[in-house]
């Protein structure tokens, strides 16, 4: 069931549990998430970043959407970190049902002028949209960008913002980063900060940079209100370490045979996020 990020979230904000956004960057991967979704019964949204979607070409959006009108799960498509207007506009004629559009690197009011007007132009067409105020760090240089330092969410800062775009969800920045963190770093959420936000927007918060951090954080998290989380490494991390074991036996030459077992891999992750955003049986929600 293929539904806009607007209607799949207001049920997660009312029943207090937060959809996984899973990025894919093969056709191996999303059917991996479609069924590790339906097999936890769990509401998903499949989310593509410009770089994945240059990746994978435009065209395979044709069989994201039709898998997502077979899943038994209600499904949001997703554009992740949509950098400016011409993103979201090829996004649109592509099919998604979601965009995130993230001006969070630019100046509060260039930030609103942008949201503003993406709000304009997806909602004349019924899709949802996503915008980030504060920042997001980064660990290293692939995928989703992000700030060398972090800039945390002001909550009064954050009204306004919301006010004054129209935005169905907000990002928010409480010290998470894209990417795996390194050993020596210790991730941690300010959780006292998320629950000022929340308690002065009663709407659908979002977390990026969910991977690596630890899994009594962002229970943590859920609990306080956030309703969708980013999760790209983690999948990824879990997808790629196991074919490297698989590619290492050079008699192996067939995807089906190298493919499967990674993507179990992969899905086992996935379950487990699934399970600790208490998102699992939730598709009956809806």
């Amino acid at each position: 069931m293929l539904i806009n990020g607007k209607d799949l979230l207001a049920v997660a904000n009312a029943n207090n549990f937060a959809v996984p956004a899973f990025n894919i960057s093969d056709y191996a991967m999303m059917n991996g998430i479609f069924e590790v979704s339906e097999e936890q019964n769990a509401p998903v949204i499949i989310a593509i970043h410009p770089d994945e979607l240059s990746h994978i070409g435009a065209d395979m959006l044709h069989s994201v959407i039709a898998r997502a009108h077979r899943a038994t799960v209600p499904v949001t498509i997703h554009l992740d970190h949509g950098a400016n207007h011409h993103q979201v506009l090829a996004a649109i004629q592509a099919g998604f049902t979601s965009v995130m559009i993230d001006g969070s690197m630019l100046p509060f009011e260039e930030n609103v002028a942008l949201t503003k007007h993406v709000v304009e132009l997806a909602h004349a067409v019924n899709l949802s949209v996503e915008g980030e105020l504060g920042t997001i760090g980064k660990m290293d240089d692939y995928g989703e960008d992000g700030a060398d330092t972090i800039i945390y969410t002001d909550p009064d800062q954050a009204v306004q913002f919301v006010q004054e775009t129209g935005v169905d969800s907000l990002a928010i920045a409480i010290g998470t980063s894209h990417g795996i963190y390194p050993s020596t770093m210790k991730p941690e959420l300010k959780l006292e900060l998320l629950e000022q936000i929340k308690a002065k927007l009663d709407m659908p918060l979002v977390l990026h940079g969910g991977s690596n951090n630890p899994d009594t954080e962002i229970a943590g998290a859920v609990e306080r209100g956030v309703n969708k989380i980013n999760i790209s490494s983690d999948i990824k991390v879990s997808y790629h370490l196991k074919m490297r074991e698989m590619l290492a036996d050079i008699g192996m030459r067939e995807p089906n045979e190298i493919q499967p077992p990674s993507i179990a891999a992969m899905k086992v992750t996935a379950a487990q996020k699934i399970n600790l955003f208490n998102a699992q049986g939730k598709a009956d929600l809806y």
